[in-house]
């Protein structure tokens, strides 16, 4: 059923105007001349009609034209704007994934700091823990920083927390040079008596048994600073120590 729009009524109203003189006027003409000029009103109120209906058409199309151009915007506005939004978590991502990779590198070279490590140590290979390379690291920055007292100490607990290190023979004879340092003789031909006896194979054995020599020389003990030298040139007879030690033999007879 079709609605029955405004300008519909208003024609309508517009044909029973004219309808009611044709009705008064229907005794003046005959039948056919009533019955044409009827249908030629009709004729043009339908066609009154139908232009009428194009424009308000038109007009309903224009304005839905209008309605959809402005959704449209406010479509593309919004579409703007959820692209900036992905632009920032697209931009963060990559950020928060760069920090990420970036921890575990940390993280990863922090664990290999912490795990054990094969050294090299004078020809020979042995693992060593961290916390033991530490200790024996800090131990050598007291000596070499004249800080004997305490190079004496950090040495001496070393040797008793890692006897079984291969710095340990290195630590005894860095002990032993931190007491020669402070004019501890005693205590130095002990500590490398102590160092020949256990490491005889380390390298630095020979230059222990040259400085035993020295303190003994210092202590007066002539016939064991003899013997010290001797037995250097006899068991180490490449080293620079020995050449040292023939040097000084002719002074102590």
């Amino acid at each position: 059923m079709k609605s029955f729009s405004p300008s519909r009524f208003v024609l309508a109203a517009s044909f029973a105007l004219i309808l009611a003189p044709s009705a008064a006027f229907a005794g003046l003409f005959d039948d056919d001349e009533a019955r044409k000029a009827i249908l030629d009103l009709r004729t043009r109120i339908e066609a009154l009609s139908t232009r009428v209906d194009g424009k308000l058409d038109t007009k309903a199309d224009k304005t839905s034209v209008l309605e959809l151009s402005n959704q449209n915007e406010q479509l593309r506005a919004e579409i703007a704007k959820l692209r900036g939004q992905i632009e920032v978590l697209t931009n963060d991502l990559s950020n928060a994934q760069r920090r990420q990779q970036d921890f575990y590198v940390d993280l990863d070279n922090r664990i290999r700091k912490l795990e054990p490590k094969r050294v090299n140590i004078d020809g020979k290979e042995a693992t060593v823990e961290i916390g033991e390379q530490r200790a024996y690291d800090a131990a050598i920055a007291l000596f070499k920083n004249a800080d004997y007292k305490n190079a004496v100490a950090a040495f001496g607990a070393f040797n008793v927390n890692y006897p079984q290190s291969i710095f340990a023979g290195a630590a005894q004879y860095w002990l032993g040079n931190s007491y020669y340092a402070q004019r501890d003789c005693k205590n130095t031909i002990s500590t490398l008596q102590a160092m020949v006896r256990n490491f005889p194979d380390n390298p630095k054995t020979p230059d222990a048994m040259l400085n035993i020599a020295g303190c003994q020389l210092d202590l007066k003990d002539k016939s064991g600073s003899k013997k010290t030298l001797e037995a250097l040139i006899s068991q180490f007879p490449e080293s620079e120590a020995a050449q040292a030690a023939k040097n000084r033999l002719p002074s102590v007879k």
